[in-house]
């Protein structure tokens, strides 16, 4: 028996055709890409586990920031590592240390870029949290001061605004944050200071790599009593809407490549941007794999980046910025 040619087989045939029926396509626009910066001079020191990741000085600092204006990319996260830490995080809303600095900075090099800036506790504090922590001495067990961390990540953002972010980042996961940062920013003039909220940030295993570049692994215990359950899907949903209604102006999901149907899920109930943040580990992996020549990391990379538009992503935090622009202009 003869069959006749599917028309999508005929849609496939050429080069031509099959880009005229792209469904998704990844653009250099939807990219954000995160940096790292540091105190010191002349410092551009590439994080172990994290191959052509760097911690950046401010002259370095500007290096980069051309680099990315040359490639077309839009937008920055910035994350910092202080010159000190305390029991309360007090460099993160000192608006003299490094990461008010590179934003200040950055603004003055790149107006246009766009500025997000990485909202917690977890790199500025001593003991690797997101926000303050009681431990009880007698069972050595760790408990979070809810609300007093909130206190702490306002006058952080509002520290984050005045340097000139344009998108506040909160990623400390304690309740109530986003209602909490958009009264401060408010409160402080800043209304048109947009948040981009890691609504669902899952208590992955995909994190180790970024922790080595931010000096942030919590020096005991864990969090996964404020980051989710890789297991649940449903508080994904509660957790996002919460944000939606608290002000949220963008829903981030975090890690991407494991939680591709909750990026889905996010994008067919809310209206808002859906961000899918390419973490550390899912960077690393692929990089190490390319290295041993297992895998084609051009070809791998654009894939998966391709699957997070695919599943409803609108933005994607990734280290393979700059690569996927160069890629994107060659072809």
């Amino acid at each position: 028996m003869t069959f006749p040619i599917t028309r999508n087989r005929r849609l496939r045939r050429s080069t031509a055709l099959r880009s005229m029926v792209r469904e998704n396509r990844l653009h250099i626009e939807d990219l954000i890409y995160p940096i790292f910066v540091t105190h010191g001079h002349n410092v551009r020191e590439e994080i172990p586990s994290m191959p052509s990741v760097y911690h950046l000085s401010m002259d370095q600092l500007k290096v980069e920031i051309e680099e990315v204006m040359a490639l077309g990319i839009k937008s920055v996260l910035v994350f910092g590592v202080p010159n000190y830490k305390d029991a309360v995080g007090s460099s993160a809303y000192d608006d003299d240390e490094i990461v008010q600095q590179a934003i200040k900075a950055i603004k003055i090099w790149a107006p246009e870029l766009v500025v997000v800036a990485d909202t917690c506790l977890c790199q500025f504090t001593d003991h690797g949290h997101c926000g303050v922590v009681h431990l009880d001495q007698e069972t050595q067990i760790a408990t979070i001061d809810n609300d007093q961390s909130l206190q702490l990540l306002v006058k952080t953002a509002i520290s984050q605004a005045k340097a000139g972010a344009d998108i506040i980042a909160p990623s400390n996961m304690m309740d109530g944050f986003v209602a909490a940062i958009r009264q401060g920013l408010d409160e402080a003039g800043y209304e048109d200071i947009a948040i981009m909220s890691y609504s669902v940030k899952y208590a992955s295993a995909f994190y180790g790599p970024f922790r080595d570049a931010a000096h942030s692994a919590p020096q005991f215990g864990d969090r996964k009593t404020y980051q989710m359950d890789p297991a649940n899907a449903l508080e994904a949903l509660r957790e996002a809407d919460s944000d939606v209604a608290e002000g949220a102006d963008f829903l981030m999901v975090k890690p991407a490549l494991a939680y591709l149907d909750i990026v889905r899920t996010l994008k067919d109930q809310f209206d808002l941007p859906i961000v899918a943040y390419n973490v550390s580990a899912e960077y690393s992996m692929v990089k190490a794999a390319s290295s041993n020549g297992w895998v084609d990391e051009k070809a791998i990379v654009l894939e998966t980046l391709l699957s997070m538009k695919r599943a409803g992503a609108s933005i994607i935090i990734t280290y393979h910025a700059k690569d996927v622009a160069k890629w994107l202009k060659e072809d």
